[in-house]
């Protein structure tokens, strides 16, 4: 990982703590599991991976080909390294898509319109899409929509593609994994976050370490544990 994408991932993660985009981001149980049926073809393997919860590969929103530009998208803004976990492990992919077909289903159109333009950008720039770009023309790309320098966007504009999707990224990274991204805990775990703990001791509460003690638990893992005794 380079040193660019290093500083990048410190403040993204610095800046979640201190945004406390650690909560549920404004999500319910019941947005989460509303789907939007519509055709779409087979998603390439990464996007794959993270359309699980739609069933045999498929996704609730995002066709194929946005599925791989989305996913391609939140892994340069918050790329992953060895044994730091970026958006791709954190299923970020799979917690936008399930949000816009749900909660941000408002947001559908922003966003094929703003798929659109990006396509129309990249073909100019690159006559590739955005997921087959290299890594540092991908930068490139994404510095073009945060600086406005992206003319084929009319609306959404550029910058309110860009800074959309970077805040969707880290929802998706620090969210309870109850919302479909933040799988495994990734986010939490990178930050040192303990989610939900049945017992705080006074020790953990009067130390300034980082906290560490397993396990962690998510609204997800509460839920299931409730089925079962029921």
């Amino acid at each position: 990982m380079s040193e660019h994408d290093a500083s990048r991932r410190k403040f993204l993660r610095d800046a979640a703590v201190g945004a406390g985009t650690l909560a549920g981001a404004g999500l319910t149980p019941n947005a989460i599991a509303q789907t939007h049926d519509q055709t779409k073809s087979t998603p390439d393997s990464s996007a794959r991976a993270m359309l699980h919860m739609g069933g045999e590969g498929r996704g609730a929103f995002f066709n194929s080909d946005d599925a791989a530009t989305i996913a391609a998208i939140t892994e340069r803004i918050m790329p992953s390294a060895p044994g730091k976990p970026g958006a791709r492990d954190a299923h970020v992919l799979n917690y936008i898509d399930l949000a816009l077909a749900g909660a941000y289903s408002d947001m559908q159109d922003f966003y094929r319109r703003g798929l659109a333009s990006l396509e129309t950008h990249c073909q100019k720039a690159h006559s590739r899409s955005f997921a087959k770009l290299t890594a540092a023309q991908q930068d490139g790309v994404l510095a073009a929509l945060e600086d406005g320098k992206a003319p084929e966007f009319t609306w959404p504009t550029s910058q309110e593609f860009f800074n959309t999707l970077r805040i969707h990224t880290m929802e998706g990274m620090f969210a309870d994994p109850l919302y479909g991204g933040n799988r495994n805990f990734a986010g939490w775990r990178l930050v040192g976050f303990p989610g939900a703990q049945a017992v705080f001791t006074p020790s953990d509460l009067q130390s300034k370490q980082e906290f560490a003690r397993e396990p962690i638990i998510g609204l997800q893992s509460e839920s299931k544990a409730s089925a079962g005794k029921a």
